[in-house]
């Protein structure tokens, strides 16, 4: 026995209309009274109007989607619901704008390995991209720290007294905890840039 079948629109708040996705659902044979329309902002994903619809699926149901960023932000969000939808839920995804993304039972067993294969693919794709994007924004970070570009939090200032400290400290007229004492710092603190600075002068200590 057949399943219902359901339908899924989503658009932005901001200047979509959900006209095309809802005329390929209805072109489809999806029924109006079965159509979800949900006005989701890219910003605001919590789509309760999605959560309420796969709350109805029961097993042997069908989804249909015009494409299939419908499902997800990006494709890491794809793959979770769809593996949640046809494995979980038992539920089959008809994707419009890609045809070899259908699920239904009527597949046969070359159309049903394509879908996984498509999947797959989606899956590296992701996982490519999550990788590029570190790459790239290690490059970025190494890029501006080459040109003098900090991170992390905002460096202490240091009193105009702190050079004659760290000069006595590298001459071990005065411990850490004191010269951090005089200074209103840690010793961790004073002993770091203290270091820093006499580096910069080719300072050692013996």
């Amino acid at each position: 026995m057949s399943g219902e079948t359901y339908g899924y629109v989503r658009v932005s708040t901001k200047g979509q209309r959900e006209d095309r996705q809802l005329a390929a659902l209805q072109g489809f044979g999806v029924e109006r009274d079965h159509i979800t329309i949900e006005k989701q902002s890219g910003k605001d994903f919590d789509r309760p109007l999605y959560r309420q619809l796969v709350q109805l699926f029961q097993p042997g149901d069908v989804l249909v989607i015009k494409s299939i960023d419908r499902l997800g932000r990006n494709y890491e969000e794809i793959l979770e619901q769809w593996a949640s939808l046809t494995k979980e839920k038992k539920v089959a995804i008809v994707v419009l704008d890609m045809p070899l993304l259908d699920t239904r039972a009527d597949r046969d067993l070359t159309g049903t390995l394509i879908s996984d294969i498509v999947l797959q693919l989606l899956s590296y794709v992701a996982q490519t991209e999550r990788e590029f994007n570190r790459q790239r924004q290690a490059e970025g970070i190494a890029a501006a720290k080459a040109r003098g570009v900090r991170f992390g939090p905002k460096r202490l200032s240091m009193s105009e007294r702190f050079e004659g400290l760290a000069e006595e400290w590298w001459s071990g007229r005065i411990s850490a905890v004191q010269a951090g004492r005089e200074l209103g710092i840690s010793r961790s603190t004073f002993t770091r840039r203290a270091e820093e600075w006499g580096a910069g002068r080719g300072l050692s200590r013996r």
